[in-house]
């Protein structure tokens, strides 16, 4: 029997030796996972579905299985670069991609309760009613160790939990490579002049090909992005298992290039 080919795999090269995200765990907060998905074959997937009451109380259920597909690509793109980590896939958008920041707080409490080491969101809300509420979830996550990963708005605008201190903020352009990744430095990039790109890093914005295939995928923007970071903050985590999540963002920090918008990012 003909196994499925796979993608290829790029590896996370840091001091000398390559890292898989082997030993850590990666929650991707979205529409699920579909675990029969031929290009994760052989991953450790788990996960589970999160609704709200109508007291507003979370609801836990145990099927993540993907409704809409948006969930299983950020897996695709986690395991691409770190292909050893464990994925946990929270279910908290119908098939339509619907959801809440409700739900969205829920989804990073019930990762972080479940030791989940990165935490990825590649989803945001601009309501700046919510950000409290999220804010302290993201506090939590990081007092426990997890490091959390959201995308930026894709127009610049706010969008939370992206733009929270306790989060890696992350954007996307379509001429970034994939094994490339920027951080606009304040020092460097005032927000008087960038914005909602300050603070940010910027990352490969492309779905993985298909197998069999050289061609990138469609353009996904910042949530795409978002999650070929949290693979890197997976295998950060690997090679530096001591290491607080504040200091694992400060070694992508120095390890991101200098954005140098005019000349491009290829």
């Amino acid at each position: 029997m003909l196994r499925p080919p796979t993608l290829a795999r790029v590896l996370m090269r840091y001091r000398g030796k390559d890292y898989d995200g082997d030993g850590v765990t990666v929650a991707i907060i979205d529409s699920g996972i579909n675990p029969d998905d031929p290009r994760l074959k052989g991953v450790d997937i788990t996960g589970w579905h999160i609704q709200l009451g109508a007291t507003g109380h979370a609801m836990l259920g145990s099927d993540f299985r993907d409704e809409n597909g948006h969930g299983t690509e950020i897996a695709v793109a986690i395991n691409r670069l770190a292909p050893k980590a464990k994925l946990v896939g929270v279910r908290i958008m119908d098939a339509r991609l619907k959801t809440s920041a409700d739900l969205m707080a829920a989804g990073i409490e019930t990762a972080t309760r479940n030791g989940s080491h990165v935490i990825n969101l590649s989803l945001g809300t601009p309501n700046m009613g919510k950000a409290l509420l999220l804010r302290d979830c993201c506090a939590l996550a990081v007092e426990q160790g997890a490091m959390v990963l959201a995308a930026a708005h894709p127009k610049g605008e706010r969008a939370y939990p992206a733009d929270l201190p306790e989060t890696v903020g992350a954007a996307s352009h379509p001429d970034c490579p994939l094994e490339k990744f920027y951080y606009f430095a304040p020092h460097r990039f005032p927000p008087k002049e960038w914005g909602n790109l300050t603070g940010k890093f910027l990352a490969h914005g492309y779905s993985p090909p298909r197998p069999g295939t050289n061609q990138r995928g469609p353009y996904r923007g910042s949530g795409m992005a978002t999650a070929y970071l949290s693979a890197t903050a997976a295998c950060l985590r690997q090679a530096l298992p001591g290491e607080s999540p504040m200091a694992i963002t400060e070694v992508m920090r120095q390890i991101a290039f200098t954005p140098v918008p005019e000349i491009g990012y290829g």
